[in-house]
C-alpha cells in the first residue's frame, strides 16, 4: 500500500486521541485536550532538538549550534503563543468540566520535567513523584544522571582553549546548575574578545528568557482561569507556579551583565 498523507501522519490514530470525559461533552473540553496534547508534542520536539544540540557542542559545530538554538527559540514562541488560545476559555467554561480531570494535572508532565533537567534545573524530589517502574520515573532518572546543557557548553569552551576551572567541568551533574563566580572572568573575556562564542552565549540567554516568559504567561493564565484555587492533582495551583518564576537556567550569563 502506498504511503499517503493520512498513513504517514497516522491521522486515524491521532484524531481519535481527543476524548472528552464531560457529559455532552462540554464544548471547551476539546480545546483543552487539543492544546495540552500539542504541548506534549512540542515538548517532545524540544527534547529532540536539545539532545541534538548536545552533540553539536561536543563536535564544536558552532554554525549548526546557532541554527538549532534558533529553532528551539522559535518553537518556544509558538508554545507561549498557545496560551493566547487557552485564554479564550473563560473561568466558567473551564469549571464546566474541571472536576472531570480528577487527579490529572500539568504538574505531572514528565516531558516538561525532562526539559527542566536538560536546562539544569535538576530536582530529585521531582523524580520521586513518579511511581517506581513508570516511564516518567525511568526517563527522569536518565536525565538526572546526564550532564545539563550548561555542562556541554562549558566543555565547548574548554575545547576552544578557554581556561574553564576543573571544578566546573567536574561538578556533580545530578545537582542544579548554580552561579559560579569563578567563571565570570572567562565569560566576560568571551563577550569582549570572541564574537563567535558571544553569539552562542546570547542565544543561550534568549533560551533562558524564553523559558522564563513561558513560566510567567503560564502563571497569569492559571490565575486568570482558576484564581487562587488549589490546582488539580493536589498542586498549589498558581501559588506554586509563582515560586518557579525568576529561576534562570544559566545564572552566570545573567550575572556577568553588571561586570561587562
Amino acid at each position: 500500500m502506498p504511503v499517503t498523507y493520512s498513513s504517514y501522519l497516522k491521522l486515524d490514530q491521532l484524531l481519535a486521541l481527543q476524548q472528552p470525559l464531560s457529559r455532552g461533552p462540554e464544548h471547551d473540553e476539546t480545546l483543552f485536550i487539543v492544546i495540552h496534547q500539542i504541548y506534549e508534542l512540542w515538548f517532545k520536539e524540544l527534547l529532540h532538538e536539545l539532545d541534538y544540540l548536545e552533540g553539536l557542542l561536543e563536535r564544536q559545530d558552532r554554525p549548526r549550534t546557532l541554527h538549532t538554538l534558533k529553532r528551539v527559540l522559535t518553537i518556544l514562541k509558538v508554545v507561549v503563543a498557545q496560551i493566547d488560545v487557552l485564554e479564550t476559555m473563560t473561568p466558567l467554561e473551564f469549571l464546566s468540566f474541571r472536576e472531570r480531570l480528577e487527579s490529572g494535572s500539568g504538574f505531572q508532565s514528565f516531558q516538561f520535567r525532562e526539559l527542566e533537567f536538560v536546562l539544569g534545573l535538576k530536582d530529585a524530589a521531582a523524580v520521586a513523584r513518579y511511581p517506581e517502574g513508570s516511564e516518567g520515573r525511568r526517563r527522569l532518572q536518565r536525565r538526572m544522571s546526564r550532564p545539563a546543557l550548561w555542562d556541554g557548553f562549558l566543555r565547548f569552551l574548554a575545547a576552544r582553549g578557554y581556561p574553564v576551572p576543573a571544578a566546573a567541568l567536574a561538578r556533580d551533574v545530578t545537582t542544579p546548575v548554580t552561579e559560579s563566580p569563578e567563571l565570570h572572568p572567562l565569560l566576560t573575556d568571551v563577550y569582549r574578545r570572541d564574537p563567535e562564542v558571544r553569539a552562542v552565549c546570547e542565544r543561550l540567554v534568549d533560551l533562558d528568557e524564553g523559558v522564563q516568559e513561558w513560566r510567567y504567561r503560564h502563571v497569569k493564565m492559571v490565575q486568570r482561569t482558576i484564581g487562587t484555587r488549589q490546582g488539580t492533582g493536589g498542586s498549589a495551583g498558581a501559588d506554586y507556579l509563582v515560586t518557579t518564576l525568576n529561576r534562570p537556567c544559566f545564572p552566570d550569563l545573567w550575572a556577568i551583565r553588571t561586570e561587562l
